[in-house]
């Protein structure tokens, strides 16, 4: 799961995000049961509906560099844990260059809760030339495989301060846990004003400093994330907004396949179309 949890180093927000302290609880690790789960259930949070669509493309300046992700729910994806589950893709560029792209697998069970069982990974490496030289699958992990377990990605309980695992996966480098700031913010978009927002803390156990707060609407799913949050989570590095749709990407292997041709590299503009 891609996070902007980056270390505050650069304060571009100076009026308060949350005014709610957060609450320092230990993490839920969700129980997980198969019998909780029916085969083919839509996912149906009024949090995060996951049921297609056009894709959504978020902008943004973080610590002075022009970032973008974008998302686009697939289908039905792999069965997990005995558990039929949803694809979302989600691709992350920075000053136009793709830098991630994820498969993230989801599943809804009966109470409600939107529960995450793992992510493939594809990260791109670049030189200082902006030219692209590989890729890995750093982060990737998979409920079940290496002792990893699923967590919750939204909870049906929105209950202010509840802490949980979002993912559980300490062989594969993926510890994240997210807690509920609140549920009832106003946020003010270019594209429109949202209310009963909802406003997600996210860190990382291997990044205990490293802070971001996604901001969900009823009904729409995820709207706006900041990143590099304060401990106080008054400021931030920087946020991105929801936009409107993507462009259709280009696949994985011909972009490495088309910068071998040509010897000249993937350039640092060549994806901002």
């Amino acid at each position: 799961m891609r996070n902007l949890v980056v270390p505050l180093t650069l304060s571009l927000f100076a009026t308060p995000l949350i005014t709610t302290t957060a609450v320092s609880a230990a993490p839920l690790l969700p129980h997980f049961e198969v019998a909780n789960f029916v085969a083919g259930a839509v996912i149906n949070h009024p949090y995060l509906p996951l049921q297609g669509g056009a894709p959504r493309r978020f902008e943004g300046e973080v610590q002075g560099a022009q970032e973008a992700f974008e998302f686009l729910v697939l289908g039905a994806g792999p069965v997990i844990l005995g558990v039929e589950t949803t694809v979302l893709r989600d691709r992350a560029f920075d000053e136009g260059l793709i830098v991630e792209d994820t498969l993230d697998y989801f599943a809804q069970d009966v109470t409600g809760n939107v529960w995450y069982f793992g992510e493939d990974v594809t990260n791109y490496k670049y030189d200082a030339n902006h030219n692209l030289i590989g890729t890995n699958s750093s982060s990737s992990w998979r409920a079940g495989v290496n002792s990893a377990l699923p967590g919750f990605f939204m909870p049906a309980d929105l209950q202010t301060g509840l802490s949980y695992y979002q993912e559980f996966a300490p062989f594969d480098a993926a510890m994240d846990d997210a807690q509920t700031l609140a549920s009832d913010r106003v946020l003010n978009l270019d594209i429109g004003t949202y209310t009963d927002v909802l406003a997600v803390l996210e860190t990382s156990a291997r990044s205990p400093n490293s802070r971001g707060i996604k901001y969900y609407a009823p009904g729409v799913g995820l709207i706006a994330e900041d990143a590099g949050v304060s401990a106080d989570l008054r400021n931030a590095a920087g946020r991105l907004e929801l936009v409107g749709a993507a462009p259709v990407p280009l696949p994985a292997s011909l972009v490495l396949m088309l910068s071998a041709i040509t010897g000249l590299g993937l350039r640092r503009r060549a994806m901002t179309s």
